[in-house]
């Protein structure tokens, strides 16, 4: 009978030690992904959470504004000039289940859509319209990047042009 107990007693603490690895603490500032067996579960709110080993995966969402320095880019504008231009961008992942089973990582996603989208832009105007209507531009081309990155649960709230670099022959 002794052993039998002492069996019952190791299984009951292998079960707890098996609960108490599961437990997790997510950040205010941060939603939890949850999967059960490979399967999306829900979202974990801030706290002390418990997902069962082997069983559950989970993974941080920062909820947090990102920045991201937009690499610069040589576009040709409309009027065929050679300009160098880069941004800045502004962004917060606003739906955490879709940041992560929609996208496979968000901030490069991101990135690449701003340079694609302000190579576009800056090419389809003229210099002087470049140079006068920055905010303008800025403006259009958060609107066009926000619009794609909707579905995969991110706000962009801010681009901001911050370097229009024209050629040395033509500074008058």
């Amino acid at each position: 009978m002794g052993t039998a107990a002492q069996v019952g007693i190791g299984i009951v603490g292998l079960l707890v030690l098996w609960l108490l690895c599961g437990l997790r603490a997510v950040y205010q500032y941060q939603k939890g992904v949850l999967f059960t067996l490979g399967r999306l579960s829900g979202e974990m709110d801030p706290g002390l959470r418990l997902v069962l080993p082997i069983i559950q995966t989970w993974q941080r969402v920062d909820l947090r504004v990102r920045t991201i320095d937009v690499p610069g880019q040589e576009c040709i504008t409309k009027d065929n000039i050679q300009v160098h231009v880069n941004a800045v961008l502004y962004y917060a992942i606003q739906n955490a289940k879709l940041s992560v089973t929609q996208v496979q990582f968000p901030e490069y996603a991101v990135s690449q859509l701003a340079q694609t989208t302000m190579r576009n832009i800056v090419g389809e105007v003229e210099l002087d319209q470049l140079l006068a209507e920055r905010e303008r531009l800025s403006e259009r081309i958060r609107h066009i990047v926000d619009d794609f990155t909707a579905a995969w649960g991110i706000k962009v709230q801010k681009l901001e042009l911050k370097d229009i670099v024209i050629p040395e022959n033509m500074k008058r």
